[in-house]
């Protein structure tokens, strides 16, 4: 990540300072990384000074050896000269170049020649243990995330008149790197054709804790499963939320946790530069701006619109035309995960539409998630974001149809489990819902009515462009069913009962 100069801070000085204030584990890891790698460079340079003394004893005592083997050489070569009765010049010139030959084949000469490296230097594959003395890695090692567009070199200065953060960048890692090169190999910024931009980045555990939030006003419309773990990191990450919910009830916990209460969606638009919704299906989505006391009525020029549900293209175009025909700016911005992704903020955040607001809303990102992408224009995140839960929803019903064929062939479902984990399919999402089947515990992490939804979304997609999508259409028939069995509030996992019943 790029951050400003001045905001860096010397590691030993305030480390502790660093390390009370509530990082998340991922920040203990750093800070345990950057420990390790201390020391083994305090050890590297411990034997490195030794291997230093010890080659400097070799080379004198080579050197002597040396001088001994010229002396004697030089005290043949005289008595050779003088046993020569002819003394010719040729004669002469031969033994000089003889004894000259010798002398420079010392044994430390011939040491140097045989060894492939010096002693204390590091093979090459031990090169990329070493973090390069550079200021762009002292920019990369610590400090706050601030506003920075990416270079399109990493030796290209930083400019710090850049006011805006271009995306959060934070690398996706299972371990801990300490290898600098690794670190710009994991960080891909991909240019699509459509002038698209995604940015794979970090967990954000490692890094919401040196967010700067924005100063502008947040607004939150919509507290589900999926709205009340990105307003709770908001708040988490100290940013100014005013939030509002159909049911008022749910905005108590939040009002507790430092949030303000709006009244109504216009009301909560009016008072703030930015407001955030996360409704379930395209009709709440138009009502909450078309309706009563809605958004549109608290739309003004600057004001801006960030809309976070799942909906069909078609939906958030209509929102965005409305939105923009009263002088507001608007970004679709749904969300990949689930409740548990919510609550930990590692939602994947899917948005399109406008540029400069995606730019604005770079603190907020950071907090809901590890991962921001910005898809073009407004509909593209939408297509994008329905494709994912199709693949999502379809895998989830194979799922559910192995273990169940497992039970009825007299097939053991936890070796199955074993087995697929063991495998290249193996993913939290596998292990999650299996166990979900395998304990009959069904409490929604993603409602199954929702996911359905999406589903028949697809579908849709894929009829408007004359695209098939059988395995879609055979899923959505599945989920048909076990909402027929009264599973729409359970979990999509609960999709399972519909081929037991």
């Amino acid at each position: 990540a790029w951050i400003k100069v001045e905001q860096l801070k010397p590691y030993h000085p305030h480390k502790e300072e660093m390390i009370k204030i509530n990082k998340g584990k991922r920040f203990q890891q750093a800070v345990d990384a950057v420990e390790e790698f201390l020391r083994k460079t305090k050890g590297k340079d411990q034997a490195s000074s030794h291997n230093s003394n010890e080659e400097k004893n070799r080379r004198n005592s080579s050197e002597e050896r040396s001088k001994q083997s010229a002396g004697e050489e030089k005290r043949k070569a005289s008595l050779s000269e003088g046993k020569l009765k002819k003394g010719t010049g040729e004669g002469k010139k031969r033994v000089s170049s003889v004894s000259s030959e010798r002398g420079s084949k010392s044994p430390l000469k011939r040491a140097q020649d045989q060894s492939p490296r010096k002693r204390g230097r590091p093979p090459k594959d031990e090169k990329d243990l070493t973090i390069p003395e550079s200021s762009t890695v002292k920019r990369v090692m610590t400090g706050t995330v601030a506003g920075f567009k990416w270079p399109p070199s990493v030796s290209e200065p930083v400019k710090d008149s850049d006011p805006h953060f271009h995306h959060f960048l934070l690398s996706q890692t299972e371990k801990p790197a300490v290898c600098y090169q690794a670190i710009t190999k994991k960080l891909k910024v991909c240019e699509e054709e459509t002038g698209s931009t995604s940015i794979q980045a970090a967990d954000s555990t490692a890094v919401n804790g040196s967010i700067t939030p924005t100063d502008k006003k947040i607004g939150f419309l919509g507290l589900g499963l999926m709205g009340s773990g990105i307003v709770s990191n908001l708040l988490k990450m100290g940013h100014t939320v005013t939030v509002w919910n159909r049911t008022a009830e749910k905005c108590d916990l939040f009002i507790q946790e430092g949030a303000r209460l709006g009244r109504t969606p216009a009301e909560v638009v009016s008072t703030c530069d930015i407001t955030f919704a996360c409704v379930s299906d395209p009709k709440a989505a138009k009502d909450l701006v078309l309706g009563p006391s809605g958004v549109l009525q608290g739309i003004r020029p600057g004001k801006c619109y960030v809309d976070m549900s799942t909906v069909d293209a078609d939906t958030v175009t209509e929102l965005a035309q409305v939105i923009v025909s009263r002088g507001g700016r608007f970004l679709e911005a749904p969300v990949s995960g689930n409740q548990q992704l919510s609550n930990d903020g590692m939602l994947v955040i899917l948005a399109a539409g406008d540029r400069g607001l995606y730019e604005d809303c770079s603190s907020c990102f950071q907090a809901m998630g590890k991962t921001s992408f910005f898809l073009g224009e407004v509909g593209n995140a939408a297509k994008m974001m329905l494709i994912v839960n199709m693949v999502q929803g379809s895998f989830m019903a194979t799922i559910a149809e192995g273990l169940t064929l497992a039970q009825v062939t007299g097939q053991s479902q936890q070796t199955l489990l074993d087995i697929l984990n063991q495998g290249q399919l193996a993913s939290i999402f596998l292990d999650q819902k299996c166990q979900n089947i395998l304990q009959g515990n069904f409490k929604p992490d993603f409602y199954l009515k929702y996911i359905q939804k999406d589903l028949r979304l697809a579908i849709a997609l894929g009829d408007s462009v004359n695209h098939p999508t059988p395995m879609a259409a055979a899923a959505n028939e599945v989920y048909k069913r076990a909402k027929a069995l009264d599973q729409s509030d359970n979990d999509m996992s609960a999709v399972y009962r519909a081929y037991i019943h």
